[in-house]
């Protein structure tokens, strides 16, 4: 099969789809992979790796596309990139779906298989090629949160971890995956007042034995995430519901009685987000602000540390693609229900339910098509 990585043109997305180590296992299989040339040169992937490796050079997007019968990115097809697909073009990202429309309109017109990274679930449960970027996110957040909670940033102007006779930042945490993991983990670290909150009481019980009285843990209701919220300084929004969009666990009343300076980062801004009051924001202007709260929601987090989260997410993609392209996205979605219900829109037709659902499409399950 060939294979093609564009360079990816969302604001500061500087992660590329394939590394050189991935490009040649491709290859090694027999695979032809294209890489249009500078993908990856800013964050150190140099063309010349990329030669070494067994790819060839694509000069632009066009060649990329043109050339590729299955197209592996990172981020969500831009609006001057989708007019390059074509029916039947497997297309191998994150899509992020429930909240974009015009983005789910377009992939069906296109006709192309469109194989979404953030609904491939894994033998053991969970959602692995979401995982890594989670990781990464949620490490972020705890980092941006504490930049904007300085008042130079527009925040209250407290530092995160306090300093002997001065108490350290409230941090709440929305949510005991992934994302709230590690985002607890990095507010631990730095020594904040911790309180996270999940609808599961065993993964609550999970995390109060790893962490001890080092954090405290809540039922997630709308009473104790509105007492949470109003009494935290910095708010981090990690729920998630597969393919779908966010809940939105924080209204926009409970946002006009937070704390003035307050910061909330909101994770889950990919799926639409979890507080009432978010919009997607870019690295370019991070933040607004809403009642006197500051608020980061940028939609592609781990763009900005893009060298560690190009060779994560390769980590967990490389397998997937391996098998897309040695057996093509029929029979390797016939073997694969994991990998078959990362199936989003496929040769005009909405193949997640939880998309279908959400936007008013038809849903037509992935199984008929791949018969």
């Amino acid at each position: 099969m060939r294979i093609a990585v564009p360079k990816e043109i969302k604001n500061h997305e500087y992660r590329v789809g394939l590394t050189p180590a991935s490009v040649r296992e491709l290859v090694h299989r027999g695979h032809e992979v294209w890489v249009q040339a500078g993908a990856g040169i800013a964050i150190g992937l140099g063309d010349a790796q990329y030669l070494a490796a067994g790819a060839r050079l694509a000069a632009d997007a066009d060649e990329a596309f043109a050339r590729g019968e299955m197209i592996v990115k990172v981020k969500e097809p831009q609006p001057a990139e989708i007019p390059r697909l074509r029916q039947g073009q497997i297309l191998y990202t994150y899509l992020h779906l429930a909240p974009d429309p015009v983005q789910t309109a377009a992939l069906i017109k296109s006709g192309a298989v469109c194989i979404a990274y953030e609904t491939v679930t894994g033998p053991g449960g969970g959602l692995p090629l979401l995982a890594p970027m989670s990781e990464v996110a949620g490490r972020m957040a705890v980092q941006a949160g504490a930049t904007h909670l300085e008042k130079s940033h527009g925040g209250m102007g407290v530092l995160l971890g306090g300093v002997p006779g001065v108490a350290p930042a409230h941090v709440v945490i929305l949510g005991g995956g992934v994302v709230g993991t590690n985002a607890l983990q990095m507010a631990v670290g730095l020594g904040a007042r911790v309180t996270v909150l999940d609808k599961s009481v065993d993964r609550l019980r999970q995390l109060d034995l790893v962490f001890g009285n080092r954090i405290s843990t809540m039922f997630s209701h709308a009473q104790s995430v509105e007492e949470a919220v109003l009494a935290a300084d910095l708010v981090i929004g990690g729920v998630l519901i597969p393919g779908a969009a966010a809940p939105k666990l924080v209204t926009r009343g409970m946002v006009s009685r937070m704390k003035p300076g307050a910061v909330v980062v909101d994770v889950a801004i990919d799926q639409g987000g979890c507080f009432e009051t978010s919009h997607a924001t870019t690295h370019d202007a991070p933040t607004f602000v809403v009642d006197g709260v500051v608020h980061y929601c940028v939609a592609n987090m781990p763009g900005a540390v893009a060298r560690t989260s190009t060779f994560a997410l390769n980590h967990a993609t490389i397998g997937h693609a391996l098998a897309l392209a040695d057996h093509g996205w029929r029979k390797a979605l016939r073997a694969n229900g994991h990998l078959r219900a990362g199936l989003n829109v496929a040769l005009g037709h909405v193949t997640c339910e939880p998309v279908a659902r959400q936007l008013g499409h038809a849903y037509v399950p992935a199984e008929r098509l791949t018969d």
